[in-house]
């Protein structure tokens, strides 16, 4: 499904719907532009998928893969912004984060999604220095935290 309304008159970088004086039902446009703030301000997709899922609700966030199906055809690598009725799609740009909720991780966009990677705890080796080791454990698990990193 298309957007509802398609205007030329959007923000460049997330496509919010502008107002034009003597504008009827200003409302729409003004809950569009809210509703997509509410999903970008600090994105959050539940998990990558490439065809929407049978049930959502409002705000659920989607980040499209290829290949892409049925209302999502064409969408790769957008956001898909549930809007109860239809979708909305957030086009990435460069330095863009979003948290991954399936991955438990951070991806950042540049010319591509970051994929995360797991980063195990440091082991083997023919010297071992504990405090080194205990130091770079640490840092590991606070990156986890922060979902900086991936659980592993």
């Amino acid at each position: 499904m298309t957007d509802p309304i398609a205007l030329d008159a959007r923000t460049p970088r997330h496509a919010l719907p502008l107002l034009y004086p003597g504008q009827a039902q200003k409302e729409i446009f003004v809950n569009e532009a809210l509703a997509r703030l509410d999903a970008l301000a600090q994105p959050v997709v539940l998990a990558s998928r490439a065809a929407p899922p049978p049930s959502h609700a409002a705000g659920d966030t989607y980040l499209v893969v290829a290949p892409a199906s049925e209302e999502w055809s064409g969408r790769e690598n957008c956001l898909a912004i549930s809007q109860e009725t239809h979708w909305v799609f957030q086009t990435p740009y460069e330095g863009m984060r979003i948290y991954d909720r399936e991955e438990a991780a951070i991806r950042l966009w540049r010319d591509g999604w970051s994929d995360p990677q797991s980063i195990p705890d440091p082991a083997g080796g023919s010297t071992i220095d504990i405090e080194a080791r205990g130091t770079i454990a640490t840092l590991l698990l606070c990156l986890r935290s922060l979902g900086i990193l991936p659980a592993n």
